[in-house]
């Protein structure tokens, strides 16, 4: 796929979110940063439209192999880590453990909702520690097919799939 491709279906992904969940000004909204050479969703789109609208944003930062939570605004400064993740550059770990939305990546997830990322367990350790209430919320260019046949005791299971096509609840099956 082609970058200018990964990105007309990135705007879809993004349209879906916000015509499907309506973010709002105030609300907190953790979004992953996209990593470019792996043709990522782009949710540099989400993420300054949410700066535009008053949301709270945080991304994610590896520190001491953990996953922590920055607020970032207009004016924050990123760099790149060794993964070719752009990172912001402060390491203040905002505590954050609720979010309305935690927007994940992911290289594929099941009818379940059962995701499969890079094998690192980021995210599952930033579920444990959050709010139940926070939406978790998969981003993929496409749906889920076959099921996950290994899925390990500790892996929690998305809420919602966002494609360019569609939003897909895992709830009470797919809607």
């Amino acid at each position: 796929m082609s970058r200018d491709e990964a990105f007309l279906l990135s705007e879809n992904i993004f349209q879906n979110f916000v015509t499907y969940f309506k973010p709002q000004a105030g609300q907190k909204i953790h979004v992953f940063v996209p990593i470019e050479k792996f043709n990522e969703i782009d949710t540099r789109i989400l993420i300054d439209y949410l700066l535009a609208q008053n949301s709270h944003v945080y991304v994610p930062k590896i520190v001491e192999d953990k996953l922590i939570a920055i607020e970032i605004f207009k004016g924050t400064v990123f760099e790149t880590n060794n993964w070719g993740i752009s990172e912001p550059v402060s390491n203040e770990d905002s505590g954050e453990e609720f979010f309305h939305y935690v927007i994940t990546p992911l290289l594929y997830c099941d009818p379940k909702g059962n995701r499969v990322g890079y094998g690192k367990g980021f995210y599952d350790g930033l579920f444990q520690n959050i709010s139940p209430e926070t939406k978790k919320i998969g981003v993929n260019y496409f749906g889920p097919d076959e099921y996950i046949a290994d899925v390990w005791e500790n892996d929690i299971p998305l809420d919602y799939l966002v494609t360019p096509t569609e939003v897909l609840s895992f709830f009470s099956g797919l809607e």
